[in-house]
């Protein structure tokens, strides 16, 4: 790793006006408009292990009983988009940098965020169309007012900006305002699967759907926890005649598996009401996610 040199005026401003790191409070040992130090953006924690080839969810002994490559969600109501790749758990330092971003307003740090996210759009290069429009999940117009920018177009945009030069043969257009969220939905947080289906069910709508018709659609978001938001969203899209949803998000909550004679897929078809049936058969297991307080995707 290249040595980084540190100026007297770097040290003397640093000793004048001294700062910490955003996420760990560290010293940090220059002034930067990006108050994450070097070592906290080594620590975002990478997906690993089985995943869901349709979603990315982790891939755990309950869920793989049915199927060797598809989730137990995705198996009994498969989603509307064709897979959704993330860069990185939602947990750890992704977690709280994601906050820094989103509530915090740490605006800058959205570029390096956005190289992180252009990574996971990369895993698509091999099946997905070269020529998508970009549609960054809206947030409804009273959050954005109180939020003041939304993250998702943040990430997006600077994503962006990465894949130009390293996918030079994608043609990837940016609309943000293809979708539109219809009614203000209740946070997320603390809520079940079927809660957030339900949450979010009928609560996007496609601004101009002759723009939608026919072409391919790269859904982006900062997290995707139970995939409420991305089905709902994506569900509004095909319904405007897409001709395929992907998703791609910087961060993906993890399940986590607890056994029951029960299953919280209860409601899994959302979008197949046949899929209701088996989602109530028995010895089926219970899951929660990881990052049940995030009021995301």
């Amino acid at each position: 790793m290249a040595r980084v040199l540190r100026s007297p005026m770097d040290s003397l401003s640093c000793a004048l006006l001294p700062a910490s790191c955003a996420l760990c409070g560290s010293p940090l040992p220059q002034l930067s408009s990006v108050p994450i130090c070097d070592v906290c953006w080594t620590e975002f924690p990478l997906a690993s292990g089985p995943m869901c080839v349709r979603c990315g969810d982790s891939l755990d002994a309950p869920a793989s009983q049915s199927s060797a490559s598809l989730c137990r969600a995705c198996t009994l109501a498969p989603p509307p988009f064709v897979r959704a790749v993330a860069f990185g758990i939602y947990q750890d330092r992704m977690r709280e940098a994601i906050h820094a971003l989103k509530y915090d307003r740490l605006h800058p740090s959205a570029r390096r965020l956005g190289q992180m996210l252009a990574k996971a759009i990369a895993q698509l290069a091999p099946e997905a169309p070269t020529n998508m429009l970009v549609v960054p999940v809206p947030l409804h117009p009273s959050k954005y007012a109180d939020r003041g920018f939304n993250q998702a177009r943040s990430l997006a945009v600077h994503a962006l900006a990465f894949l130009r030069k390293s996918h030079p043969e994608w043609r990837l257009t940016l609309a943000s305002s293809t979708l539109m969220r219809l009614r203000e939905t209740g946070s997320q947080a603390g809520l079940t699967p079927r809660q957030r289906r339900l949450n979010v069910r009928g609560a996007f709508s496609v601004s101009d759907p002759s723009e939608v018709a026919s072409r391919h659609i790269l859904l982006i978001d900062d997290i995707l926890t139970t995939g409420a938001t991305a089905r709902a969203a994506a569900q509004a899209l095909m319904r405007a005649d897409a001709a395929s949803v992907w998703v791609a998000t910087l961060a993906r909550a993890r399940r986590i598996y607890e056994f029951h004679r029960r299953s919280v897929f209860e409601d899994a078809g959302d979008n197949q009401s046949s899929m209701g049936n088996l989602a109530a058969a028995a010895m089926q297991s219970e899951s929660i996610y990881s990052s049940q307080d995030q009021p995301s995707f």
